[in-house]
């Protein structure tokens, strides 16, 4: 499935006239999430969009070169990917504090390998990794509070 810029800037369009705040949609080919109001950004993400399109559509290297669309029109790499957390909680890169961290920076995962775990409610929940590819960065120390869709990792997609 291959998504024209016409579209995308349609829709845009209207979930800013309608005044949606965040508008998500995913199947096997795309996944798309757009995040509007935030201070001068609308992310938009486009992730395994293949093949060349017809003209005016994203198809081909400039599928994958997209990740994230900024009003600026910033074009970022849709190899990198964020992994956020699913609920307010502490975080915890190890788990236990004599154990050894989960992951690295520059450390290859698998999908649904154990990264890091969230304390919620007195709940230890493992958040796992949604897609094979190398850590690049941790956003977050290890027993710090966070929030809901708060970054915890960026991760180079395989």
């Amino acid at each position: 499935m291959q998504i024209a810029l016409e579209q995308l800037e349609a829709l845009l369009r209207t979930l800013e006239d309608k005044k949606v705040a965040e508008f998500e949609y995913e199947d096997e080919k795309i996944r798309l999430r757009i995040a509007l109001g935030r201070p001068a950004t609308v992310a938009a993400v486009a992730q395994a969009m293949t093949g060349p399109g017809p003209a005016g559509q994203m198809g081909g290297a400039a599928a994958g070169a997209i990740a994230a669309v900024t009003t600026s029109g910033e074009i970022v790499d849709a190899s990198v990917s964020y992994i956020t957390s699913p609920f307010v909680g502490t975080f915890y890169r190890a788990p236990s504090p004599d154990a050894e961290n989960f992951v690295e920076v520059g450390a290859a995962v698998k999908k649904g390998q154990p990264l890091c775990i969230i304390e919620a409610m007195k709940l230890m929940n493992e958040i796992e990794s949604e897609h094979d590819g190398a850590i690049l960065e941790i956003l977050v120390e290890s027993g710090k509070s966070v929030e809901f869709g708060q970054k915890l990792f960026k991760l180079k997609k395989a």
